[in-house]
Formats: structure tokens, C-alpha cells, sequence
């Protein structure tokens, strides 16, 4: 089976990519799991509803688990549903509330395992061991599921250069934007869509 995670930038960047065999294996009937936890304060269901649009024109069945808050996410059944889908998808919103939603919690650790799975925009931060705050562009603890580096949407230039002064100057920070497309595959990430993806490692521009 093919095993990778796929970091994108928005919807628009799913879109482009969905039909690379390579990159989205996916087999007529797939199951799609799509999780609008991050968009838990500005519409789950929305969020969910534009993730199926996008995948509309392909063979799959797509399931939204409506899952925002710790009580659903401790409930065996979507980790259950999580763990028998073909690929699952994150979709975009706050960071910080998938974190906190998601942290140790058997839907959690479903996602951990999961051999397909997708974070769309800011929730792809929660990914790694370390993730940024977007409330002052702080680092802190991201929940570990596909560590390596420190994923990040766009900011301001003077937010940027703030957070890249705390980062640890071992740490690779990308800051991703709503073109880029990043690949974790064999413990290691690599970029796919080099548009609007820039590397750094403290304040240089670095190679992934």
C-alpha cells in the first residue's frame, strides 16, 4: 500500500492534485473520511460540504465525521471509521482547536495512523512535533504525527521574522501557502509544489 501524508495550502492545491495517481492513489469506491474539526467556530459542515465538492468528480464515497470537540473525539467509533477509510482529510480552520481537540484522544491517534491522509491549510501545523501559534507566531507543541519539520500558513513579514528568531535554529520552518504542496513519505518531507513554500532554518533559506 501506498503510504504518504500531503500537506496543501488550500483547496484550490487539493484540487490540482487529486488526479496524480502517484500522489492520491485512490481506487473507484474509496472510502474518504473529511474531519472539519478546525473549522469547529466557523462552520464544520461547510467546511466538510467543500471538501466533497472538490472531490465530486471522482469515484469515492465521502463520510464527514463531525467531529468537534474532545467528547466526539474520544468516541471509538470515529476512530474506527478513521482507521477503515482509503484517505482522510483535515480540513483547514484553527490550529489550536484541532490540537487541543485531537491530543490524546483515540480519534487522535487514529489520525497518527492513518496511511492516507491529507491536512488541508493551518491544520497541517498540528502535524509536527512542533507547531507555530498563530496568535503572536510563537512556537509550541504540535501533537507529533508526522515530525521533521515546523509547518506554517503565511504572516506578516514582521510576524515571520519574529517567529523564525524563536524557532530553534535546528528546526526547518516552512511557511506554506495556498499553492504549495508538502509530501511525508518514508519519514521524511519533501515538496511537491514548490510555489508560495519557503524553507528556512533560523533566518536562511534552506533546502528540504
Amino acid at each position: 500500500m501506498h503510504t504518504s501524508t500531503l500537506a496543501v495550502g488550500s483547496l484550490v492545491a487539493l484540487s490540482e492534485i487529486l488526479h496524480d495517481p502517484i500522489l492520491v492513489p485512490l481506487v473507484s469506491g474509496a472510502v474518504v473520511v473529511v474531519i472539519p474539526t478546525a473549522a469547529a467556530f466557523t462552520g464544520p459542515s461547510e467546511a466538510a460540504i467543500a471538501v466533497a465538492n472538490v472531490l465530486g468528480d471522482l469515484d469515492v464515497r465521502v463520510e464527514a465525521l463531525m467531529v468537534t470537540d474532545r467528547a466526539a473525539s474520544a468516541e471509538y467509533y470515529f476512530a474506527r471509521r478513521v482507521r477503515e477509510a482509503d484517505l482522510v482529510v483535515l480540513c483547514d480552520g484553527s490550529a489550536l482547536h484541532a490540537r487541543a481537540t485531537w491530543r490524546a484522544t483515540p480519534l487522535g491517534e487514529a489520525i497518527r495512523a492513518a496511511h492516507r491522509l491529507i491536512a488541508v491549510g493551518s491544520v497541517a501545523g498540528v502535524l509536527g512535533e512542533a507547531m507555530i501559534d498563530p496568535r503572536g507566531g510563537a512556537p509550541t507543541t504540535g501533537l507529533n504525527y508526522r515530525p521533521g519539520v515546523v509547518i506554517c500558513p503565511p504572516a506578516s513579514d514582521a510576524q515571520l521574522s519574529r517567529t523564525r528568531t524563536l524557532v530553534s535554529s535546528d528546526l526547518t520552518l516552512v511557511v506554506l501557502g495556498a499553492r504549495g504542496v508538502l509530501e511525508f513519505v518514508d519519514a521524511r518531507w519533501r515538496i511537491v509544489r514548490d510555489e508560495d513554500v519557503v524553507v528556512t532554518r533560523g533566518r536562511d533559506e534552506v533546502d528540504l
